[in-house]
């Protein structure tokens, strides 16, 4: 399994009437084996986060409660995906620039990343991120 551009993943969703439950396998419902999750929560209204790219990292990104939307830009297109569902998240290889925004109240993004935290990975100028996709 390898995706090439960003896309929302359904994740497999089993039905229970004492309450549903979703879950996901590295190299299996992602393309990559996780290293590294985090999650963001306790957002204040108006706020964004992130506004990087990764040179090498890839991630997947679910809205475990609430929602809030993801702002992904690969140079040339923008595009916003509303993430609102604990059995779908959005992947985002690495390349692409991204903000989360919008979140609800008492909202949790779990994000799951494929390789350990480096900073030397992150760009964080958006100059910079535009100069090196003229690049390649």
């Amino acid at each position: 399994m390898e995706f090439k551009s960003v896309e929302i993943i359904k994740l497999p969703k089993i039905l229970d009437e004492r309450g549903n439950l979703s879950f996901l396998e590295a190299d299996n419902h992602i393309p990559f084996t996780i290293k590294r999750s985090y999650w963001i929560y306790d957002v204040p209204g108006g706020e964004q986060r992130g506004a990087h790219s990764y040179k090498i990292n890839q991630e997947f990104v679910i809205a475990l409660s609430g929602s809030f939307d993801v702002v992904v830009n690969d140079g040339i297109e923008v595009k916003t995906y509303t993430l609102n569902r604990s059995y779908y998240g959005l992947y985002i290889p690495n390349g692409i620039w991204r903000h989360m925004e919008n979140f609800s109240t008492n909202s949790l993004a779990f994000v799951i990343s494929s390789t350990d935290y480096n900073e030397n990975d992150y760009e964080r100028d958006y100059d910079n991120y535009l100069k090196s996709k003229l690049n390649h």
